[in-house]
């Protein structure tokens, strides 16, 4: 075999065991995630709804980059409708 062949093999090799290791914690990893992505919508979007925030100067340049994940968030937070007055998204 030549050089090459053997590199493929081993980094092929590390892949699999990097999956068989990492298999059992990936939903965990994917709803830490989520839970994380969760709170950093509600920073971001809580003075719209009437939760005081002090960084809320800081986080108005980001709710354009975040409205279009807007509407999936406040129906995983259990809210049918926008919860802003003014923002319909349903």
């Amino acid at each position: 075999m030549t050089l090459n062949r053997l590199k493929y093999w081993y980094h092929k090799a590390s892949e699999m065991g990097a999956q068989y290791y990492n298999a059992p914690y990936r939903a965990a990893i994917a709803r830490a995630k989520r839970e994380e992505d969760d709170l950093f919508m509600l920073l971001v979007f809580s003075e719209m709804m009437g939760v005081p925030n002090p960084a809320s100067w800081y986080c108005l340049e980001l709710q354009p980059l975040l409205l279009e994940r807007f509407h999936q968030w406040h129906q995983r937070m259990g809210m049918e409708r926008s919860p802003l007055d003014h923002f319909r998204c349903c």
